[in-house]
Order: structure tokens, then C-alpha cells, then sequence
């Protein structure tokens, strides 16, 4: 007797499919939503089909078949699908609302012809992204609910929440409760789950995906006319203007004589210091005049405190340099500039062979995560040991897609009835102390006799 639920994660660079299940019998019970599937639709982000919004179809087809198979039939009506597109189409909205629209429009169409109940298509803000992605983590990480002696799901006893840092293609966000939630930020979010009310600060910086501040280090480089050596582990990389220049986070770089098709060959020279020093200019550190609560591009982010879980690509990344979920930031810097300085013939040594499409801009993710981390976030050598960079828990992805259908669903109650203690804390410790007592009679009548 379980349910499901669907929900396309509609990235700037990919979508991801993902199947939830729970016990139908506990509609509120959250605690035992788990993933069943994943899976990744081939081909770009839907961004990427503004021209020709017709041929978002088919690479969607051999996903969603697989996922007939793994929910029942007789259950596929009442199987909700979702679908939250994120900064690829944000960007598309802004650019081009109209080619965002059909865009939408045509996934609308291709499910109303699936079996499933399609609850529409929309674009969630960056915001949005960040707590959703907030929900997941500290969900799975238990710090919502765990089960007690009486198998009874309570609130964890001063457990504290976990902050969230989400690296995709064309955003990023953190998110976290400060340590003064007393403190006004404009981007606090009051959140109330399970009874329990959260201020959760969170922001969405725009353009700091991977990929975007990848084609704004490309544009950059070209714009001021400097040597071309980038993050290019290749002997020489080809690229169209139109790759780097084209995007709406890249406009201002633009060249006065920008042609779309023109060819612009980079080489990689596996220079980590000249990378480190070009990178650095993707952020503007002097916008907030030295002010510790405002790390850079003039945001105003409260001190990181405690633990964080850092999942997508950040978690890619630091695969690729071979570190495991813990370590120093002595340790990182080390396998950054020993990856950054071999030769694209070492690397193919280093890497899986499915990761060689990737293995031209790790050694600039690097550098942008280390910035990003250090300088942004303000992250130093003693608080990074408290970042876990987490792909998932158990086999469930950390994705803000669990977050988004929880709340969408409903299934996170802002007072739910199973979610208490057995008794009222007032007459359980009356019952501890008359117990006590009680076993203490006992033991002076026994000594007694």
C-alpha cells in the first residue's frame, strides 16, 4: 500500500528524474518518504530547446518509461508529477519570456498525454531553490523527526539544523539559521515544519552556477585581451563566441564586434596560479567596503555557523580531486594545485573515462569553489572542517526536489498529530519522580528487612 510522486528537477545543464514513495496509510508521515529512482533525461536543461520547444519530447520518452515500470499500473492516475525548471530558465524568462512560455507549454502538452496527474510546469525562484534544497538536507539528515523508544516520531532533542550549499550549472545558493535569528537580512525566510518555526537565511546568487561563471571567465579573458590559458586542461579547445558570449549572464562582456559563429581557440597551459589569479575577478570583493556580514557583489550574508552539507557540484568536483566527504583546507588547496598543474595526458590517467567530457574545467571549479567558499562565504581554515560535501543519504539524492514535493503535497504539516511526545512533558517527569520515589521505599524496606 504505498504512494508516489514525481518530480523533474528541470536544471540549466540536465533534468533529472526523481521517484518518491511512502506508505499511503501515513499521508502526514514524512518521515518515511525515501527515493526509488533517478534518472537522467539525455541532452541539455529545457533552456536549451527556446528555438525548437517541439523536440523537448523525446529525450523525455526513455526517463518516463522507466518510471512506468517502477510504479505500479493500476497506480499511475494517481501519481502526481511535478516539474521545477531553476537559473536556466530563469535566465530564458528574462531574456526571452516568450520562448520561456512555449518552453513550459510544450512540457504541459507532452504530459498531458503520459498517464500520470501532471500538476504543472513552473519556474521556481532562486529563493525557493535554496530553502527547498534546506528541507532535503536536514530532512534526510534526520534533524526534523526520528522515531523514539515508543516508535513514535518526535521532534530531535537539541539537534541542530544543517546549512545547505547548492552548486548548479547557472546558480548557486547557501542557506542557513544564523546564529542571531534575531537579526534582519532580506533574504530570512520564516519556515515552520513540524510544528517548529525556522528563520532560515538564504540567497541565490544568479550567474555563480559552474557553468555560467565558466562563460564569464571565458568572455572576461577575451574582452581584455589577455593570454587565453584558463581552466583548460586540453591542448587547444575551440569554442564559438556564441558558447561563452551568448548568455544573458555574459552581456556585459560582450565584444563591440561579437559574431555568434566565430571560432576562438583557448589553450591550457596548467598554470594554478595564474588560474587562481584570473578567477578571482569573477567577484567583486570591494562592494561591501570591508563589512565582515557582507562577503562580496555587495550581498549581506550573516557569519556561517555550524555544520553544512555542500551536494551537486560541489560534491563533483571534490570527487574529481580524489577527497573524501572530510578534510582539511590545507588538504583541498594541495589536490587543487597538484590536479591544476598536470598535463591533459597525466589526467586521462586520473579520471574515469566517462568524466573526460568534464575534465577540462575541474581544475576551474576548483578555484571558483575555493573562492567561492573562502572569500564568499567567508569559510576559513577552522570552520571548513564543518562542511560535508555529500552527494546523498543512503540512496536518497540531496536535491532540493524531495523539499519541493514535500511542501507542494503538503506532507510537511505545520502541527501534525503523530508528531508529539507519548506523554505531556509535565505529567512525564511527575511519573519519573513518583516512580523514583517509589523504587526507593522499596530498596530502604528491602535494606530494612
Amino acid at each position: 500500500s504505498l504512494q508516489y510522486g514525481i518530480v523533474l528537477d528541470a536544471g540549466s545543464s540536465r533534468t533529472t528524474v526523481y521517484v518518491y514513495e511512502w506508505p499511503a496509510e501515513k499521508e502526514n508521515d514524512t518521515g518515511v518518504v525515501s527515493q526509488t529512482f533517478k534518472c537522467n533525461v539525455k541532452g541539455p536543461g529545457i533552456s536549451s530547446y527556446e528555438s525548437n520547444p517541439g523536440a523537448l519530447a523525446k529525450p523525455f520518452d526513455d526517463c518516463l518509461n522507466k518510471v512506468k515500470e517502477r510504479i505500479p499500473v493500476h497506480l499511475h492516475k494517481n501519481t502526481s508529477v511535478y516539474l521545477g525548471a531553476t537559473a536556466g530558465m530563469r535566465l530564458l524568462r528574462l531574456q526571452n519570456e516568450t520562448a520561456a512560455n512555449e518552453v513550459l507549454a510544450s512540457i504541459q502538452n507532452y504530459f498531458r498525454a503520459q498517464p500520470f496527474e501532471f500538476r504543472g510546469a513552473q519556474i521556481i525562484t532562486g529563493p525557493e531553490e535554496g530553502v527547498y534544497g534546506w528541507i532535503t538536507a536536514n530532512y534526510l539528515m534526520g534533524n526534523f523527526l526520528e522515531r523514539n523508544l515508543w516508535r513514535t516520531w518526535v521532534h530531535p532533542y537539541r539537534k541542530e539544523t544543517m546549512g545547505a550549499l547548492d552548486l548548479g550549472g547557472a546558480s548557486t545558493q547557501i542557506s542557513f539559521i544564523p546564529e542571531d535569528s534575531q537579526e534582519n537580512f532580506n533574504s530570512t525566510f520564516q519556515v515552520k515544519l513540524y510544528g517548529y518555526n525556522y528563520k532560515v537565511y538564504t540567497h541565490s546568487f544568479q550567474c555563480y552556477g559552474r557553468d555560467e561563471a565558466e562563460k564569464r571567465l571565458l568572455a572576461l579573458l577575451l574582452q581584455v585581451c589577455l593570454r587565453p590559458f584558463v581552466m583548460l586542461l586540453l591542448q587547444v579547445t575551440a569554442l564559438t563566441m556564441k558558447y561563452f558570449s551568448g548568455s544573458l549572464c555574459t552581456q556585459s562582456l560582450r565584444l563591440a564586434n561579437y559574431y555568434p559563429n566565430q571560432l576562438v581557440n583557448f589553450h591550457g597551459t596548467g598554470d594554478p596560479g595564474l588560474c587562481q589569479e584570473m578567477v578571482s575577478l569573477l567577484f567583486n570583493f570591494t562592494a561591501c567596503r570591508d563589512r565582515e556580514d557582507c562577503p562580496f557583489n555587495g550581498i549581506h550574508q550573516p557569519k556561517v555557523k555550524g555544520n553544512f552539507v555542500a551536494f551537486s557540484g560541489f560534491y563533483y568536483t571534490i570527487n574529481a580531486l580524489n577527497l573524501s566527504e572530510h578534510f582539511s583546507l590545507a588538504d583541498f588547496n594541495s589536490s587543487m594545485w597538484f590536479f591544476c598543474s598536470q598535463s591533459w595526458a597525466q589526467l586521462q590517467f586520473m579520471l574515469p573515462k566517462s568524466e573526460e567530457i568534464y575534465a577540462r574545467s575541474y581544475c576551474f571549479s576548483a578555484n571558483f569553489i575555493y573562492y567561492l567558499l573562502v572569500h564568499g562565504y567567508n569559510f576559513d581554515a577552522g570552520t571548513w572542517p564543518q562542511i560535508h560535501f555529500q552527494k546523498e543519504v543512503g540512496n536518497s539524492s540531496i536535491a532540493w526536489s524531495l523539499g519541493y514535493m514535500l511542501s507542494l503535497t503538503n506532507m510537511i504539516p505545520a502541527e501534525g498529530k503523530l508528531i508529539q511526545l507519548p506523554l505531556k512533558p509535565s505529567l512525564f517527569a511527575g511519573l519519573l519522580v513518583f516512580l523514583t520515589a517509589t523504587a526507593l521505599l522499596c530498596f530502604l524496606f528491602l535494606v530494612y528487612l
